[in-house]
């Protein structure tokens, strides 16, 4: 071989020692003479289709992943954390058991939320757009009860189906004689409260819901005895359009008498005030649409304090007037002192103690409904549950069965018991 084959094909001019070409510099192409080698682009993980490789446990000692099981049974730890807690437990018996044991106690501290909506609520949202925006024509106070009982019982109302409006109801009172009750339906109890709710609406110049039909007092039983009776049939869903309208009807009507309050309300053989008489029919709206709720197995709370409070206040003022009637017709105990004291004087009492929602103190006067409780002549002392006792003035719990705390004269708390039931009528 010459010396120029050497030179052309074995010198170091042209190929480096694997046999390659060497680039030159200033040459940017790879393996061109004398360039720099720059690589490629690589292509991402994500982009080519290939799992993404896991993260690994970070490696924590025994007494930090023990101290870190609080925050992973509340969730609170960061991704390599948890997994660094997890594997650990798989390993470790006394920390998988302390874990378990802190995830029960997390489990503790959440609160069952039920599904029923809080009754109070209409009340706090009405309260909240009326401060924002007052209306032109408030309701008034004395029957913002009203207006809230027959809505919620227009959305139990509304819940129900076909089929329930035709549910058997039981109406109970506590009459002269003992218990009593009437057998209905759904749709016959709001017609009783359509028919019964007629007299504030007559006596406000509304139409009465009774039309043609001849009532031979105003008395709640004569009206839906013979509301019912003059009925082509038995009443059905489509009374609930009238009893609504009418309930409607008598809140905006009484929206404009202000806040007087004091037209009377006939119902027979008694009378009561507008603002009083707007209260019965809130307390009677509650009682039955509980009635419809038990037939229906529908959950129904009892209503707010403040509308609670009002209807046991407005029980406790009627106390007196009944224990007289009762007292005229032999049903009360004689007593130690002469039953008569003038009217404004003090006389004989009882402290009635409501508990729990809606709950006060009043002093019951036992002579006469026109003394004056007085608590130096207080004879005895009652302690109900707020709604124990308007279940018993609804004469849903017989007076022998409340469920009362009792101290002093047990004939004077025997006819008081008595005289709260007396409250009660279909």
């Amino acid at each position: 071989m010459t010396a120029y084959d050497e030179d052309e094909t074995g010198g170091n001019g042209g190929d480096d020692a694997t046999g390659g070409p060497v680039g030159g510099p200033g040459d940017a192409r790879p393996g061109s003479f004398g360039g720099p080698r720059i690589p490629l682009p690589r292509v991402s993980v994500e982009d080519s289709g290939r799992p993404l490789p896991e993260v690994a446990p970070a490696a924590l000692e025994h007494h930090v992943l023990t101290s870190l099981l609080g925050a992973w049974a509340l969730a609170a730890c960061s991704a390599q954390e948890a997994a660094a807690v997890e594997d650990h437990l798989g390993e470790c018996d006394a920390c998988a058991d302390e874990a378990l044991r802190l995830r029960e106690a997390v489990t503790l501290l959440q609160r069952p939320e039920s599904l029923d909506l809080d009754p109070g609520l209409r009340t706090r949202v009405l309260d909240g757009c009326l401060e924002r925006r007052p209306p032109r024509i408030p309701v008034p106070e004395w029957a913002t009860p009203y207006d809230a009982e027959t809505a919620r019982l227009d959305a139990l109302l509304q819940d129900i189906g076909d089929s329930d409006w035709h549910a058997p109801v039981r109406l109970r009172w506590f009459g002269e004689g003992g218990p009593a009750s009437r057998r209905t339906t759904v749709a016959g109890v709001i017609a009783h409260l359509l028919a019964v709710d007629g007299a504030v609406a007559v006596a406000l110049g509304l139409t009465d819901p009774l039309g043609d039909i001849t009532a031979s007092t105003r008395a709640p039983a004569v009206r839906t005895e013979a509301y019912w009776r003059g009925s082509h049939a038995p009443p059905t869903r489509l009374v609930r359009a009238p009893w609504r309208e009418q309930s409607h009807g008598i809140v905006r009507t009484v929206s404009f008498t202000g806040d007087v309050g004091g037209m009377p309300v006939s119902y027979g053989d008694f009378e009561l005030p507008l603002r009083d008489a707007m209260l019965d029919r809130a307390f009677e709206c509650w009682v039955h649409a509980e009635d419809i709720a038990d037939a229906v197995d529908y959950p129904y709370e009892p209503p707010s304090a403040r509308h609670l409070n009002g209807m046991i206040d407005l029980a406790a003022r009627m106390l007196p007037g009944v224990l007289a009637a009762r007292r005229r017709t032999g049903l009360t105990a004689p007593g130690v002192r002469p039953h008569l004291v003038p009217a404004g004087e003090p006389g004989r009492s009882l402290r009635l103690e409501i508990e729990g929602s809606g709950g006060g103190e009043w002093l019951i006067p036992l002579d006469s409904p026109g003394a004056v409780g007085s608590a130096e002549h207080e004879v005895a002392h009652v302690a109900l549950d707020g709604v124990e006792f308007c279940r018993l003035a609804a004469g849903h719990v017989p007076p022998a069965e409340a469920a009362a705390g009792q101290v002093g004269d047990r004939e004077a708390i025997r006819d008081v018991l008595f005289a709260a039931a007396g409250l009660s009528r279909m």
